[in-house]
């Protein structure tokens, strides 16, 4: 199906086709029997996909990552189409436009996507009434929902913590986890924040303000393996509950086709400078981890738990394959579960050989 919709999505600029995607998709929502017949073709609820972490249970690995549903208008639909988890945000204390249009390019031959947004956000209390809409309508997922925090372009970065705090103050009885996203490249000086003085105070204001809601910290793959190390320590310490590797990067090498766009680089590109983070931040740290960036299909999907995963979310994969690629990916991972006899992912991490591990696609 997906692939005779596709091509008039990619007749339209590229965010315009999200905007309307996610228009159609929140449509689609507000109706249970369609919830509940898209949960018949999509979900995998094998328990052995299951994953706890951060004292939250997953019913399936992988999640949307932040950035597709910026502000839960579609946010009943992704459990439905077989998600385990949903990350909503990035969300803003006040409402902000981002930066000016164009702003989003697809990049075909790479299968990747270059974004320059900046955060555009209706700000936390509106995303937070379009919550209470969903639960009022019975109509709140069956999956964990967690908030992706970012600070105002305009707040001045010596008051960035109020910022997050103030997200994170909010929207905590919501959330099943909090993220702090200090890495998107698309906020003038916002990786700054991943220095280890800075970050430290960032997170434990965050966790003193989530009234017990888990906090995860958002790291770049453009962090060195010595300064990525120093972060994750650095946030466990402050009392962060788990890492999300990683966002977009700005490095442009093995591109077919640079556009010279600024912005955030993702999608199969990013592929080994995510994997490389992963291994990084897994031995630096025993925190859950989440695995972002380049995942497009069961092989990756592998690759990124035997590298050290706990969980994993997707994006710009689903722009090109659309949603059917979550029940491919749950479904390459029960074979390998099947194949090896392992009970859960954790022990697949363990038995999974060396070779079952993909190597990056041309």
């Amino acid at each position: 199906m997906y692939r005779l919709i596709r091509p008039a999505l990619f007749a339209l600029d590229a965010e315009r086709a999200h905007e309307a995607t996610v228009g159609a998709l929140s449509c689609v929502a507000r109706s249970g029997p369609v919830r509940r017949w898209l949960a018949g073709r999509f979900e995998r609820r094998d328990p052995r996909l299951e994953v706890h972490a951060f004292g939250v249970r997953f019913p399936a690995p992988v999640g949307v990552a932040a950035g597709l549903d910026k502000t839960g208008a579609a946010l009943p639909i992704w459990g439905a189409l077989g998600f385990g988890h949903v990350e909503i945000g990035t969300v803003t204390p006040r409402p902000q436009p981002g930066n000016p249009r164009p702003r989003v390019v697809r990049l075909p031959a790479d299968r990747a996507v270059i974004n320059a947004m900046g955060f555009p956000s209706e700000g936390v209390e509106a995303a937070l009434r379009r919550f209470e809409r969903w639960r009022d309508a019975g109509a709140w997922p069956d999956v964990p929902v967690g908030v992706n925090l970012g600070k105002n372009a305009a707040t001045p970065f010596a008051s960035a913590a109020d910022d997050y705090r103030t997200v994170a103050r909010l929207a905590a009885p919501w959330a099943d986890w909090l993220a702090i996203n200090v890495s998107s490249p698309n906020t003038e000086g916002l990786r700054g924040l991943q220095d280890a003085d800075r970050l430290h105070d960032l997170v434990a204001a965050v966790v003193a303000d989530a009234d017990a809601t888990p906090v995860l910290v958002k790291l770049g793959p453009d962090l060195d393996e010595e300064a990525a190390s120093a972060a994750a320590r650095v946030v466990e310490a402050a009392g962060a509950a788990g890492l999300i590797a990683t966002n977009t990067t700005v490095a442009r090498a093995g591109l077919r086709h640079d556009p010279g766009r600024p912005g955030g680089l993702s999608g199969r590109p990013l592929q080994l400078r995510a994997r490389a983070a992963l291994r990084t931040l897994r031995a630096a740290t025993d925190l859950p981890i989440v695995s972002v960036g380049g995942i497009d299909g069961p092989e990756e999907a592998l690759a990124r738990i035997v590298a050290g995963a706990d969980l994993l979310q997707l994006y710009t994969a689903l722009i090109y394959d659309g949603p059917g690629l979550v029940a491919r990916v749950h479904d390459g991972l029960i074979r390998e579960l099947d194949r090896t006899g392992a009970t859960s992912l954790r022990e697949l991490r363990r038995l999974a050989p060396p070779g079952a591990v993909a190597a990056p696609r041309s």
